[in-house]
């Protein structure tokens, strides 16, 4: 039987299979036992968009000051992945980042190096002996990134190559057209693959949310991924202008606490992209710490993907240390 115009709804796969076998649009009993294990294991969440929004609509309006907001703010940091992902990407912007990273600010006692540097595969080498000794990791996006559109032996080959030249982290995006139209098969399949050659390095599994929409199919994508070894789950490429939001990340976290509670696994998060100012962060922190609680305020658990987060951040740093705002120029974008 063809799935796919089912989506992922088992009654719906079963309402179409009774009335095509039997002629018959009648429901009577559902043996949900007849179903492949993959339709059951991944049929649809529902997700409640109005106490999602309502819900995160309440954390943009907590005010954090003094040594909380500073603690927040250095912990913001040491969360960051700061990322060159572009085809004018050079040795000499690398090795500009990759300082930034191991000194956001002119003072290191100020705030802490930032968690990652973010690179396509070819770059990973030269990173690696840049940030040698430094703590700071060296995560590469890989599978065709952004887009994801090519052959699955090829995306492999790609994060074979990422992880020999040394890659601590590996970002992968998932085929969204198969997710859209409803082969998750195939995208547990890929997540799975990619896993098993990653070796040691840990996976980081982008959705690109504004491009897959609705609440209901991100939490979607959020339990395929987990259940099929990501260690994160990430909100988007930041290629694109939809990406992460309270509510969105709201959803992912949410996912990531019942699976937890589910199998005792955690499971990181990273939001990436449109994320630029210091409240904007501690209002992610406070989110990340009410609805996961504190094992989950830790690089290891939970990252920021926005590397213009960090001019913002490192300048009401000063500002709490001083007591002067410093011009942008200080602090230049990494």
């Amino acid at each position: 039987m063809d799935y796919s115009i089912c989506g992922s709804n088992p009654l719906r796969i079963w309402y179409v299979y009774h009335e095509r076998i039997f002629r018959s649009p009648v429901l009577l009993i559902f043996p949900f036992f007849l179903l492949p294990e993959s339709i059951m294991k991944y049929s649809s969440f529902s997700v409640d968009q109005v106490g999602i929004n309502e819900r995160a609509a309440k954390f943009t309006k907590r005010s954090i000051k003094g040594d909380a907001k500073a603690f927040g703010l250095k912990l913001a940091v040491s969360m960051m992945d700061l990322t060159t992902l572009e085809g004018a990407d050079t040795s000499g912007k690398l090795r500009y980042l990759c300082q930034k990273a191991v000194s956001p600010m002119p003072h290191p006692s100020l705030c802490p190096a930032c968690a990652a540097v973010c690179v396509y595969p070819n770059l990973v080498g030269e990173a690696k002996i840049l940030l040698s000794g430094s703590g700071v990791r060296v995560a590469s996006v890989a599978t065709s990134f952004p887009s994801g559109q090519v052959p699955l032996e090829t995306r492999l080959d790609e994060v074979r190559y990422a992880v020999s030249e040394g890659a601590d982290e590996i970002d992968m995006v998932i085929a969204r057209g198969a997710f859209l139209r409803g082969d998750l098969n195939r995208v547990a399949k890929e997540i799975k693959s990619v896993r098993r050659v990653c070796g040691k390095a840990h996976l980081k599994v982008i959705f690109e949310t504004g491009e897959i929409g609705a609440y209901d199919k991100i939490r979607l994508a959020s339990d395929i991924a987990m259940q099929n070894g990501a260690h994160f789950i990430k909100t988007s490429t930041g290629k694109i202008s939809r990406a992460a939001s309270l509510p969105v990340s709201l959803v992912m976290l949410e996912g990531i606490r019942d699976y937890f509670y589910e199998t005792g696994v955690k499971i990181g998060m990273k939001p990436a992209g449109g994320i630029r100012t210091a409240k904007e962060a501690l209002q992610y922190l406070v989110m990340v710490k009410e609805t996961l609680g504190d094992d989950w305020l830790t690089p290891q658990l939970f990252r920021f993907g926005a590397s213009s987060l960090l001019t913002d951040v490192t300048l009401q740093i000063a500002k709490l240390n001083d007591g002067n705002y410093q011009n942008s120029d200080y602090f230049p974008l990494g």
